[in-house]
């Protein structure tokens, strides 16, 4: 090892631990035999023997792993709990040894060929609080810790030695069986060999390499564990901890996956020899990591956080709650009740933080329980409040701005690890809000290429990576709630269906549309104005009081987590046969639409839209805690489904794609934008106003080429520098 004068072999274990007394070693052989009594007599009712059963089961599966629970140990033998926890390093492969043994004894006589017995896994799993990665301290070291939070990268599966044999390249001796201690440490080689023989020169400095055919080595994992969003403190970065998993423990989750692990907090060297000799080394600075030895997974995504658990007395209220007779319009006045009016909104709001029932169908396809929402509309209409609102009463939430969200941001990507070089792929905002909701403001000033990619995962709910030799797909069963301004800032009427800038593959992914205008109305105002002044006047009171038929912001939390994880209804065979008909009907209609004002619906009325009233229907029935949904959740639904979506698809306002309807006004503007990326090079300046009159000239429409020139503007090829004058660049 660097820093002796004395180049012999050094042993993190010759100082001190190596000499241990023969009390020691006593005390380790009654451990060991506590630990072998504890699988073989620990029974249940019945006399089920517990773990002795199931080692037996899983040895002959071929899974050499053993899951314990702690609390069954600190029933059996309170003091051996204690030692498990509080030195768990020492008495953990004491408690593997033992697994190993009475694996032996139980799966006897064994079939030829099979006479080792394997070496088993012991997988620690506990029923007590979860500690947070804030409160992990220093006196926590080396202690068997739980802590719970979201995974999000994880590296390719490696091997690590745990016995060694090294050879000197001078005499050829060979030292073997060396032990390697586990997790992020390894083991320095010995400087010099002192192996002496008579008549033979001395071995040079630093002799021995490894002989990796000899070696004995585990499978390893490393994984990165970030705080839930939900437990980060306003203002503050979420704190991450590096996670050591080994043998049958890795390849359990994936980026994106909630977790609560429980494992030995422990401590890596992390200062590099340095090339100066003068150059001081901080040796005594360690940094934390944590090696596993059990982990749970979330697997339902139903955002059951610490925070959540709703104790007897809490799940009674809901119930009571549940069954009062106008609870869908309490829960729509429990939104954002500081915001006046927007009820229909409200109530799309909460039909979207309930969700449908997610159903898996008989051929393993997958259909969406999630309500997907747009905000569309003037600024000043309080979109990115109720944004806000959703964040923070949602169980499982984050919130993003669309300018500052990329693709890889919002779905999941590929990076290279600065220390190993190796790729690791680290899930997006999607991902992190697996079983909540993700809010998306300024979603008209995401890159088109941006918004593309998020296709997937609102409908399929699933985000599908490859990139580096990396082929995976991760789950994001989350809500979208999306807020956009309209082109021009605000809603012009003259306009029609200039105001909306999004192609129709996008637009049929939302449940539900709202146009949000700002209409000019003076008793309206009037009433706006007063509740307004009545809210920042009486700011200070309502901090802890609530409107009459409202409900408290933590009881309504709890509640959606409580519904969203027991609840699943289904459509009643009423109602299915009455949401039938009107499907029926409005495809007639919108048909109708079409051929009186020879405009394209941008929103067809297709199965998509059928199966949005029908989550919509679900949501309903979820609220008052209902098996099936009736007929009044259908009228509901259709009510909703007609002054959003239906109102905005048939109104103009969102007709055709890029505001042209006809695939010839398609094939026009793609003509002219090919005609000016060909024409002027990068860099060039040119007038807007010389460019209209050249394709004019061309027997070109003034209105195309104007409608191609603002598109370019809004993607970014086109970029003003003067008045009137245009730089273009393509890459």
């Amino acid at each position: 090892m660097e820093g002796f004068d004395d180049a012999g072999i050094f042993y993190t274990d010759n100082f001190g631990t190596d000499d241990q007394s023969d009390a020691g070693q006593i005390d380790h052989v009654h451990v060991k035999k506590r630990f072998k009594e504890f699988i073989r007599q620990f029974h249940e009712g019945n006399f089920s023997y517990r773990y002795r059963d199931q080692l037996k089961r899983q040895y002959n599966l071929g899974q050499f792993w053993l899951e314990v629970e702690l609390d069954d140990v600190t029933s059996f033998d309170e003091a051996l709990a204690e030692k498990l926890t509080k030195l768990p390093s020492e008495h953990l492969p004491l408690f593997e040894e033992a697994a190993k043994e009475v694996a032996d004894e139980v799966t006897r006589p064994r079939p030829e060929g099979e006479e080792n017995v394997e070496d088993i896994q012991v997988m620690l799993s506990s029923a007590s609080n979860a500690c947070g990665l804030r409160q992990l301290k220093s006196d926590q070291m080396s202690r068997l810790v739980k802590i719970p939070g979201i995974v999000i990268s994880s590296s390719e599966v490696k091997a690590k030695a745990t016995r060694l044999a090294i050879q000197c390249r001078g005499c050829s001796n060979v030292l073997s069986n060396i032990n390697v201690k586990p997790g992020l440490e390894g083991y320095s080689l010995p400087r010099k060999c002192n192996t002496e023989q008579a008549g033979r020169p001395k071995c040079p400095m630093d002799p021995y390499f490894i002989m990796p055919d000899k070696c004995r080595c585990v499978d390893f994992q490393i994984l990165k564990l970030q705080e839930a969003p939900e437990d980060v403190p306003n203002g503050e970065m979420p704190r991450h901890m590096t996670l050591y998993c080994d043998r049958n423990i890795c390849d359990r989750v994936v980026p994106g996956n909630r977790v609560t692990v429980i494992g030995i907090y422990s401590i890596k060297k992390t200062a590099k020899a340095s090339r100066n000799p003068r150059e001081k080394v901080n040796v005594g600075i360690r940094q934390p990591y944590f090696r596993v030895v059990g982990i749970k997974v979330n697997t339902e995504g139903t955002g059951r956080t610490t925070q959540n658990i709703v104790s007897p007395a809490e799940e009674e209220d809901f119930r009571r709650l549940a069954a009062s007779p106008n609870i869908y319009e309490t829960l729509a006045k429990s939104v954002a009740p500081s915001i006046f009016g927007s009820i229909d909104i409200k109530k799309a709001i909460t039909c979207l933080l309930f969700g449908g029932s997610r159903k898996r169908l008989p051929d393993g396809l997958t259909r969406r329980g999630d309500v997907n929402l747009l905000l569309l509309g003037d600024p000043g209409t309080a979109k990115s409040q109720l944004l806000k609102f959703v964040e923070r009463c949602s169980p499982i939430a984050v919130y993003t701005s669309g300018k500052g969200s990329s693709a890889a941001g919002l779905t999941a990507s590929v990076n290279r690890d600065p220390q190993t070089r190796n790729f690791v792929m680290e899930g997006g905002a999607m991902v992190l809000a697996d079983g909540g909701v993700v809010c998306i403001d300024e979603f008209d000033k995401m890159r088109q290429d941006d918004r593309v990619a998020i296709h997937e995962a609102m409908e399929q709910q699933t985000i599908s990576i490859a990139k580096a030799g990396i082929t995976t797909t991760l789950n994001s069963r989350c809500s979208v709630l999306a807020a956009a301004n309209s082109v021009f800032g605000r809603w012009d009427d003259t306009k029609g269906e200039e105001n909306i800038d999004f192609m129709p593959t996008i637009l049929s992914r939302f449940d539900m549309i709202f146009i949000v205008k700002d209409e000019h109305d003076e008793q309206r105002d009037m009433t706006l104005a007063k509740h307004v002044m009545n809210v920042h006047l009486n700011a200070q009171q309502t901090l802890d009081e609530t409107t009459e038929g409202e409900i408290p912001l933590n009881t309504f939390k709890k509640y959606i987590a409580f519904i969203r994880n027991k609840c699943g209804p289904r459509l009643s065979p009423e109602a299915a046969e009455k949401l039938k008909n009107r499907y029926v009907l409005m495809r007639n209609n919108a048909g109708e639409y079409e051929r009186e004002t020879g405009k394209r619906v941008s929103i067809p009325i297709t199965v998509r839209q059928l199966e949005a009233i029908i989550r919509i229907a679900e949501s309903q029935a979820k609220m008052r805690l209902a098996n099936f949904a009736t007929d009044a959740d259908i009228d509901e639904a259709l009510r909703l489904f007609q002054v959003s979506t239906l109102d905005a698809a048939t109104s103009g306002n969102l007709s055709g794609a890029e505001g042209f309807t006809t695939q010839e006004d398609q094939e026009l503007l793609s003509r002219i934008e090919k005609q000016v990326k060909r024409r002027f090079v990068i860099g060039s300046q040119v007038s807007e106003h010389a460019m209209v009159q050249d394709f004019s000239r061309q027997k070109y429409p003034e209105r195309a080429v104007q409608k191609v020139l603002a598109l370019m503007l809004r993607r970014g090829e086109v970029q003003h520098r003067m008045q009137r004058k245009l730089l273009y660049r393509v890459k």
